[in-house]
Formats: structure tokens, sequence, C-alpha cells
């Protein structure tokens, strides 16, 4: 009897000194998992930061203004003309007619043309 006491004293106290020796450990891992994911979020917000001085910089040029006026928005220069150049006609591409019987997923929806 005195036997089962003192293994079981012996395992309490190992199952005490594991729990007071694990807990702290399992939290400095947590801990250290967390500051590794918010260093990574740092040098990506850095490194989009770093493209984003570039990217101002490089707007306060007049020539990087006006290619962007041009390309995206087609303004030219006072004095100038723009042109578009548009597709030929023959190469147009043509919606293929519908086929008889077919209709569209939509058509139960339009009920208002029956009114």
């Amino acid at each position: 009897m005195r036997l089962a006491v003192k293994i079981f004293s012996v395992v309490m106290v190992f199952v005490g000194v594991g729990y007071l020796f694990l807990n702290p450990v399992r939290t400095y891992l947590g801990v250290k998992s967390e500051i590794a994911a918010q260093e990574r979020t740092v040098s990506v917000l850095q490194a989009e930061d770093s493209k984003l001085s570039h990217e101002k910089a490089a707007l306060q040029q007049p020539a990087t203004i006006e290619r962007i006026a041009r390309q995206d928005y087609g303004l030219v220069m006072p004095g100038q003309q723009a042109f578009q150049v548009l597709p030929s006609p023959a190469r147009a591409v043509k919606p293929a007619p519908p086929k008889p019987g077919s209709s569209p997923w939509y058509s139960p929806l339009e009920f208002w043309h029956h009114l």
C-alpha cells in the first residue's frame, strides 16, 4: 500500500513539473511563431512601400504623366489630333445566331414582355 502511494506521489510530482515546464514552453513557441508571421507581414509591407515610393517618384516626372494620359485616357497635347484605328468590318466577330427552339436561361424571367 505504501509503495502505491509513493509511486502515485512520484507520478504526481512529474505531472506537476511537466505542467509547469510545458505550459511556458508552449506559450513561448506560440509567441515565436506569431512573431515570425508578423515579421513576414512587415517585409511584404516594406516591399510594397518601396514599390509605391518608386511609383510616386515616377509620377512626379512630366514624361510619365504624359505617357499615362496618352495610353490610358487617349489625351493629346494642344494642337495635336488623336486618331483611333478600328478593326475592319470583315474581321469583326459576329455573334452566332441562336439555335431554333433554344432559349437563353433568362427567358422565364422576361415576364414583363407578356404583360
